[in-house]
């Protein structure tokens, strides 16, 4: 089987993409395809995969899908994290998703700038913005908070806030981030109050209005950044703070900007300055399992190719029975490419 690829990451936040805009090619979307997807070392490597496909495309493969009965969008962002389980909405892969839209051309890059545009998620229609200095806009929605709770880790109990921002989040503020530990695995949680799992971040203070965090995403592990999980962690910093109406917060890890506006949503949106290092960089890489034409007719990043399935059995992007991952081996913690 073949079939094409992209790579591309928000604020090092990282994905494969896939187009598949009929369904046709990936079908339901196997947990075993996308876990050896993600796998850093036998895969292509990424903190989830984003599949692109049309909301009726996907309403006709998988009705019962949350989202998608009376989605008014085009575009669905069908989104998996590294393990394979399904996340209801991915902020940074909402950037993502729609700079490859852009990019493509399946969508008007002016129109997005003035009226925003719709994706389809589980967790609801987006709005989505490309603006004119090159960032991307998403609006979260309004924030949910549900009061407190707490996690347990590196043998610390440690009291959060519970904030849902499209993804269930507990927020724990730390005097330092390292008391969060090595997370190479799940800090301890309320099951029963997130039955589905749970992203954590530890929050530390750096001046007024400036926080650093750390996040452990259900499904993927420790990443380098998690876009609902920066505006669960603007809105909890508000709460303890006593501040309301329109406020901002500065996320010291990937140097993003979160606004609550006066109607409540939440709105992260990412400098383009090409001197920072966790700027964006949208898709850097391209391939497939054999030569494919150009993305729109043009060589936009450079190329990757894969030796196909049939010729080795332990390729990448082959079935993931093929390409099973090491004993006890955690995308989310193994080196970076």
């Amino acid at each position: 089987m073949s079939y094409q690829f992209l790579k591309g990451h928000g604020t090092e936040n990282d994905f494969v993409l896939l187009p598949d805009q009929d369904g046709a090619t990936h079908g339901l979307l196997a947990a075993d395809r996308v876990r050896a997807l993600c796998d850093r070392r036998a895969g292509i490597g990424g903190d989830g995969v984003l599949r692109v496909i049309r909301t009726e495309a996907l309403a006709k493969l998988a009705p019962e899908t949350p989202g998608v009965r009376g989605s008014g969008a085009e575009w669905f962002m069908d989104y998996r994290n590294a393990d394979g389980s399904v996340a209801e909405m991915c902020g940074n892969g909402a950037r993502v998703f729609v700079r490859y839209l852009a990019d493509a051309g399946l969508v008007d890059h002016a129109d997005t700038s003035e009226a925003a545009l719709l994706i389809g998620t589980r967790a609801g229609d987006k709005s989505v913005r490309l603006l004119p200095d090159g960032r991307i806009s998403v609006d979260l929605g309004e924030p949910d908070v549900r009061g407190g709770t707490a996690v347990t880790v590196a043998g610390r109990d440690l009291p959060a806030t519970d904030v849902r921002t499209g993804n269930p989040h507990a927020i724990a503020f730390v005097g330092d981030l390292a008391e969060a530990g090595d997370l190479l695995t799940s800090p301890a949680f309320d099951a029963a109050r997130y039955p589905d799992g749970v992203n954590v971040e530890f929050v530390a203070d750096r001046r007024h209005r400036h926080v650093a965090m750390r996040v452990f995403e259900r499904g993927a592990g420790e990443t380098r950044s998690c876009g609902t999980g920066a505006g669960a962690v603007m809105v909890a910093s508000a709460v303890r703070d006593g501040v309301s109406g329109t406020t901002a917060h500065r996320d010291h890890l990937s140097r993003r900007r979160t606004r609550r506006r006066p109607h409540g949503h939440l709105d992260p949106c990412q400098p383009a300055d090409p001197d920072r290092p966790g700027r964006d960089r949208g898709l850097r890489r391209i391939g497939a399992l054999r030569p494919a034409p150009d993305l729109a007719g043009r060589r936009l990043y450079p190329r990757l190719s894969w030796t196909s399935p049939e010729q080795q059995p332990s390729s990448p992007v082959a079935p993931a029975a093929s390409v099973p991952a090491a004993p006890g081996h955690s995308p989310s913690v193994a080196p970076r490419w």
